[in-house]
């Protein structure tokens, strides 16, 4: 039996990680989440972060951080390399999902885009609404998003429900709306990068 491997996480990946372990059988995937409340305090990431390894290291020998930078300004990085560990290539999730070059594209050919994962589509209420206040305000909307002219869901799944929730989102944002389907893209790889590197160690 293969020994037993963590993966600390963003709240944000922990459905997607989840599937990933049952569709490759990775039971041995041992996977421990960090609330993905914090996006919108990116300056606490680290140093929570740095304590979820901390708890662990006695435990599990691999551990790999299933994060991007996610808006700590290179916080996060300073936290593996002292710790010893790995990370996700990237600066945020929609550039894994899509990857460099497709999300390098996006973003050059409009910079005013607004991005949507599964879980933002899910959750678009708890983590865009409500926190901006457009639920009690919503004259607010043209102020946050009037420089931005397109919606962009980088969806991990197939189904219609989230698809209808990233569309209902641009229209409540007044922005063109855009769908490309990713899967789980350079999370999958580099999940399965770390499972194969730790089996030979």
């Amino acid at each position: 039996m293969s020994e037993p491997v963590l993966v600390i996480a963003c709240g944000a990946l922990a459905r997607e990680i989840t599937e990933l372990k049952k569709a490759h059988g990775w039971d041995h995937l041992h996977l421990a989440s960090v609330d993905a409340w914090l996006h919108n305090r990116p300056e606490h990431i680290p140093g929570r972060l740095r304590s979820k390894i901390r708890h662990y290291k006695q435990q599990y020998r691999p551990i790999f951080v299933a994060y991007a930078d996610c808006g700590t300004g290179g916080g996060l990085d300073k936290v593996i390399a002292e710790e010893g560990i790995e990370r996700l290539p990237g600066a945020h999730c929609y550039e894994f999902f899509a990857g460099p070059g497709r999300f390098a594209g996006l973003a050059d050919a409009e910079p005013g885009t607004f991005y949507l994962t599964d879980f933002l589509a899910q959750h678009f209420d708890r983590f865009v609404i409500r926190p901006l206040k457009l639920d009690t305000h919503p004259e607010l909307r043209d102020t946050y998003f009037g420089n931005y002219r397109r919606l962009v869901y980088l969806s991990q799944s197939a189904g219609d429900e989230l698809l209808e929730k990233a569309r209902d989102a641009a229209v409540r944002l007044n922005l063109e709306f855009e769908h490309i389907h990713c899967g789980f893209g350079d999370l999958e790889s580099g999940l399965s990068d770390f499972i194969a590197g730790s089996a030979n160690d």
